[in-house]
């Protein structure tokens, strides 16, 4: 039979087992399923991880706190596709720890603004935004363009991000500097770096040492850059 409500109701120790049993019950049936996240997500062609460059231009993106003003979460909604473009799918973030969706868009939305502005464009925007958008409530990143960018911890980083699933390669480790250098320099020999990262974004750096303004032009320059959504869809239909 079952307990009446008023003897649970009086007795607080068969409450406080109770409600205990009934959270870990619930508990069990939101975590479980993590465990096969890799089932549930699906994977998309043309997605990789972050080069090293990348990488740490995320990691400054995250510091700086750009996620508060901006979202990288194209919702299916006809007004978000039109403005920003193809909505946000979840293979897109499969890599992300944390994800950057964001919470609420002081600015512009940014999971598609990859390969829309020049590297010109990110560098003089971050310098001083107002030059380009008078309108803008962002603050200056001049400082980016002369704090030399740490990268003695970049194998460790990615040693972490491995941990976490990310499929880094113990060549992708050991060749991690040499990426990083080349992905910021126009002139260096980028063929290895864009065969580990396909469509790997060239910065123009200073011509000196790399900066961490071009980590983070590195990054923006690929949101949104990685999947081919014609291809996409058009094995979707086929499926």
């Amino acid at each position: 039979m079952f307990i009446r409500q008023d003897t649970i109701e009086k007795n607080a120790v068969l409450l406080l087992v109770l409600t205990l049993l009934t959270v870990a019950i619930g508990g069990i049936v939101e975590i479980v399923p993590l465990f096969t996240i890799e089932t549930t997500v699906e994977h998309v062609k043309g997605m990789r991880p972050y080069s090293p460059l990348e990488l740490r231009g995320r990691d400054i993106y995250i510091r700086e706190g750009c996620y508060v003003c901006h979202s990288q979460q194209i919702r299916a909604l006809r007004d978000e596709v039109e403005r920003y473009g193809h909505y946000s799918l979840a293979a897109e973030s499969m890599y992300d720890h944390p994800f950057q969706w964001g919470s609420k868009r002081i600015g512009p939305d940014l999971a598609r603004v990859g390969g829309k502005y020049s590297n010109d464009w990110h560098y003089a925007h971050l310098q001083n935004p107002q030059a380009l958008v008078p309108e803008s409530l962002m603050p200056r990143y001049a400082f980016l363009a002369e704090t030399k960018l740490r990268i003695d911890d970049i194998q460790a980083r990615m040693r972490v991000l491995r941990l976490e699933g990310v499929p880094y390669t113990d060549e992708d480790l050991a060749d991690a500097a040499a990426d990083l250098a080349a992905q910021a320099d126009p002139q260096a020999d980028d063929a290895a770096l864009v065969k580990r990262y396909p469509k790997a974004n060239l910065v123009q750096g200073n011509g000196r040492a790399v900066t961490e303004m071009d980590a983070l032009v590195a990054y923006l320059q690929m949101l949104g850059t990685l999947v081919d959504f014609a291809d996409t869809n058009s094995e979707r239909l086929q499926q």
